[in-house]
C-alpha cells in the first residue's frame, strides 16, 4: 500500500537517516527508496579526516525532491483530464477507459509526490498535493493526516484547511469541520462558500440515510449550516466582513 509508508520515510529523508532494508525491498520497483542514504559518505557528515562531502551531496535530495514533485504535478492534471472526460463521457466503454484512466493517474501522482517527500520531509506542497490525492481516493484519514502534516509547517495554508473540513465531514468529524470553516471564514471566505457546499452535501446525504449518525446530531448540525448560511449570505449583502455571534464562532 502506498500510503503507509509516507510519514515515516518523509521523517527518515528529513533527518537524513537510512531506511529500514526491507523497507526498500517493499516499495514499487525494488530496492531504496528515493531520499535513503546507503552509506555514511552520503549523509551530509563529516569524511575521514574531518573533510566535508561536496556541497552535491546536500543538494541532491532537494533536486530529486523538485523533480519528483514536477512528475506528480504532471500525473495530477492527467488526472483532472481524465476525470472531466469522464464525467462528460455517454458512451459507456469510454467512460470506463476513462475511469481507468483516471485511477491510473492518481496512484502516479501518489508514487510521485510520496517520492518527493521520501527526499525533503517538509516540501509542504507534496503534502498538500497528497493530501488531496488520498482525498480523491476516499482514503479521508490518510488525508487528514496528511494536511495536519502540511498545516504544521504552514498554518496559513487555507487551501488544505479547507480540503481537510472535507475530509473531516467524509468521517463524520463535525466538530473538527465547523472549526475549519469559521477559520475560512474569518480568513478565506470564498474557501469558506466551497466548504460550506460540501456541509450541505452531507446533510441532504445523512437526512436520507443517517450512516449510524443520531438524527439529534444531523438536525443539530442542520441548525448551525442555517445560522451559518444566513450570516455569510448577510455579511456578502453588505459588501463587508461582519463579526459572527458569540454563539456561531465556536464549533458546536
Amino acid at each position: 500500500m502506498r500510503r503507509i509508508s509516507i510519514c515515516s520515510v518523509a521523517l527518515l529523508a528529513w533527518l537524513g537517516l537510512g531506511l529500514p532494508a526491507a523497507f526498500g525491498q517493499g516499495y514499487p520497483g525494488g530496492g531504496q527508496m528515493p531520499g535513503s542514504r546507503g552509506g555514511m559518505g552520503q549523509t551530509g557528515m563529516s569524511q575521514p579526516g574531518g573533510e566535508m562531502p561536496p556541497s552535491t551531496a546536500v543538494d541532491k535530495p532537494d533536486a530529486a525532491a523538485k523533480k519528483f514533485f514536477t512528475a506528480g504535478m504532471k500525473s495530477l492534471n492527467k488526472a483532472r483530464e481524465f476525470e472531466d472526460i469522464a464525467a462528460k463521457a455517454t458512451n459507456p466503454d469510454k467512460k470506463s477507459a476513462a475511469l481507468e484512466k483516471l485511477n491510473d493517474a492518481w496512484g502516479r501522482a501518489l508514487d510521485q509526490f510520496t517520492e518527493a517527500l521520501s527526499n525533503k520531509g517538509d516540501m509542504v506542497e507534496a503534502w498538500n498535493n497528497v493530501g488531496y490525492v488520498h482525498l480523491r481516493l476516499g482514503a479521508y484519514s490518510e488525508s487528514i493526516d496528511d494536511y495536519n502534516h502540511a498545516l504544521a509547517i504552514k498554518s496559513d495554508l487555507m487551501e488544505a484547511v479547507e480540503h481537510r473540513g472535507e475530509a473531516y465531514m467524509a468521517v463524520d468529524r463535525l466538530d473538527e469541520a465547523k472549526a475549519a470553516y469559521m477559520d475560512l471564514y474569518n480568513h478565506a471566505p470564498p474557501l469558506a462558500d466551497q466548504l460550506m457546499s460540501s456541509m450541505q452535501k452531507w446533510l441532504d446525504s445523512h437526512r436520507t440515510a443517517a450512516n449510524g449518525m443520531r438524527p439529534s446530531d444531523i438536525d443539530s448540525f442542520g441548525k448551525w449550516l442555517q445560522e451559518r448560511d444566513g450570516i455569510a449570505k448577510q455579511t456578502a449583502s453588505a459588501g463587508a466582513p461582519a463579526a459572527a455571534p458569540a454563539a456561531s464562532a465556536t464549533a458546536r
